[in-house]
């Protein structure tokens, strides 16, 4: 059974730092890209970034490029989401999702294979 789990989101104020972490179990991990995606009330699942299975690609949202760099540990099954700088407007939960043999620039919700259940992240200013 694949299970994807994220950890560390949280309440921070603006201009503050969280890390994501999201660990995948019942899976080869190094033959899934892995995207960080996120979704605010009321609007649309969003891309934020996406990393190649080998980690030497990473993709950015424009919203997020610059601020919210993401890596993969794969002897640990790990992928992350260090998130700078934050601004109010980030407050979203946040998912992470698996998608196999993937390139890593998947911005399409429906194309990602796996799901973990999100985090809660909240900006405030």
């Amino acid at each position: 059974q694949v299970r994807l789990v994220e950890s560390g989101g949280g309440l921070v104020q603006a201009g503050g730092s969280l890390r994501l972490s999201c660990t995948a179990s019942g899976l080869r991990f190094s033959n899934y890209a892995m995207g960080w995606l996120r979704q605010a009330p009321g609007k649309e699942r969003e891309f934020v970034a996406g990393i190649s299975m080998n980690g030497r690609r990473t993709y950015y949202g424009d919203s997020v490029r610059g601020r919210f760099p993401i890596s993969r540990d794969n002897a640990k099954n790990t992928v992350y989401l260090q998130m700078n700088s934050l601004k109010p407007e980030d407050t979203a939960v946040y998912y992470c999702a698996a998608d196999y043999l993937g390139m890593g620039n998947e911005v399409r919700p429906l194309n990602y294979d796996n799901w973990g259940q999100g985090t809660q992240v909240t900006v405030s200013s």
